[in-house]
């Protein structure tokens, strides 16, 4: 399957959505980055899947064997797709990234004295695990966007032998820049620390190579998130060095984990089980397997030359827009960023851009701080000043004029037709040719037009 052919495999993909004017469009997805649609590939791999599904592990018929087979084959998959060596590592599977790094926050042995060293990138995932197990600290970003390399290796030098673990994004969700993780791996390793990689918005976008121990620029953990990759059937994984889940209690206990039992006593088993509490999301982990070598089989270097020619466009139709302020950076290099831009429209709050594409364009895009503030904080230069205001506003439920930007974001399938009629529609927004009257819903911070109300039960039911 090639690039060109992706645009027909969505399940979805040609669904109309209504409009406020009363007639229907084709929906137009620019939100990969928060999730992806399902592939018919993948689809019809879970299909054939669901006819053999079984308990796992411990079932002694055909089908138990076959489903027990299939989840651990996925594991293989991950494995080879991420670069790294099967006989070292181990995959933990969960529920998504989030639930993997709170897994590896809970599990990782830190000291009183410890620092986890992590930027002011990180979504808030990479960044809260964290807080309640070891004392944290930032390496800030320039005016672009960029982790301030040189800050990095100076903290890493001046706490060395405090710091075990270093955590950073592969590519920000806010500004699409992708980050050196094997030179940021290298400069831990030089100063005695591990590294973990939050690759749920990389692993779909670019090779990702993790090595073997030992190796100067080898990843040591890493996460990601299926339903990023095109098979959101509800699971993630946790991949690194098995030595740490050995030793202790896991941080959920049940069946699954243990090797026997008794009233005094627990021998638990080795991981990845011992990681793994209760029944499995079997199925979720097929859907991965089958993303993994889906997206193998297209060509990661492929996927990111599409990607950089939908960049390379929309970033300079917007820079024609005179309204337009954009984020981070300008260029479509792939060894820079990856397709996410986030910008603003002057004189027009974010998440009434965003509901007047959705509403009368049948265009989804995200609007505020995508589970980033410090990050946006940074990129939208607020002062302190500004930042405590709005917490004064949110502490009294009041989400009026808050700060954040548009963002969209490329998945494989997207179209340069779609980049086109996107900056149309834009271009439309910028000249006030939009026709609805939208209010602020003041605690949720969004707008909607008065008098669209679609029912969704007619799209929909149960």
């Amino acid at each position: 399957m090639n690039i060109s052919e992706l645009s027909n495999q969505v399940i979805g993909g040609d669904l109309q959505v209504p409009l406020l004017d009363g007639t229907h469009r084709r929906y137009i997805n620019l939100d990969n980055a928060a999730s992806t649609p399902v592939l018919l590939p993948i689809q019809e791999g879970v299909h054939r899947f669901l006819h053999w599904y079984s308990s796992i592990h411990r079932g002694a018929g055909f089908k138990s064997q076959l489903s027990t087979w299939a989840y651990e084959e996925a594991r293989k998959l991950i494995l080879n797709f991420l670069g790294a060596e099967s006989k070292e590592r181990e995959v933990i599977f969960g529920k998504n990234t989030t639930e993997a790094i709170n897994k590896l926050a809970n599990r990782y042995p830190f000291k009183k004295s410890d620092i986890l060293l992590t930027t002011l990138m990180e979504h808030h995932s990479n960044d809260l695990a964290w807080r309640r197990n070891v004392r944290v600290e930032r390496v800030g970003v320039d005016e672009l966007g960029r982790i301030d390399m040189e800050e990095m290796g100076h903290k890493l030098k001046k706490y060395k032998g405090r710091i075990p673990l270093v955590a950073v994004a592969g590519a920000s969700n806010v500004s699409g820049i992708l980050n050196p993780i094997y030179e940021i791996a290298k400069l831990a390793h030089e100063n005695g620390a591990e590294i973990f990689v939050d690759a749920a918005q990389l692993a779909p976008h670019r090779t990702i190579n993790m090595g073997k121990r030992g190796e100067e620029n080898a990843i040591d953990y890493l996460a990601v998130s299926a339903h990023k990759m095109y098979a959101p059937f509800g699971t993630g994984a946790l991949i690194g060095w098995p030595d740490i889940f050995k030793e202790g209690e896991p941080d959920y206990s049940g069946g699954g984990t243990v090797q026997i039992v008794t009233e005094e006593e627990v021998l638990w088993r080795d991981p990845p089980d011992k990681e793994e509490a209760g029944s499995p999301n079997v199925v979720g982990s097929v859907a991965l397997g089958i993303s993994v070598r889906l997206l193998s089989k297209i060509g990661m270097e492929n996927i990111a030359q599409h990607e950089s020619h939908l960049t390379k466009r929309i970033l300079k139709g917007l820079e024609k827009i005179e309204e337009i302020e954009i984020y981070g950076l300008r260029n479509s290099d792939v060894h820079s960023r990856m397709g996410v831009v986030s910008f603003n429209i002057k004189n027009l709050h974010h998440p009434k851009m965003a509901a007047i594409l959705g509403c009368e364009f049948g265009i989804g895009v995200r609007s505020g701080c995508f589970c980033a503030h410090p990050y946006v904080k940074s990129l939208l230069k607020l002062s302190d000043s500004e930042s405590d205001q709005l917490i004064s506003k949110i502490r009294k439920g009041e989400r009026v004029d808050l700060p954040g930007m548009v963002r969209i974001s490329f998945g494989i399938y997207n179209t340069l037709d779609e980049v086109d009629y996107f900056l149309e529609s834009v271009n439309e927004i910028c000249a006030g040719n939009f026709h609805g009257n939208y209010e602020l819903n003041t605690q949720r911070g969004e707008y909607s037009p008065k008098g669209f109300e679609p029912s969704y039960q007619d799209y929909f039911s149960y």
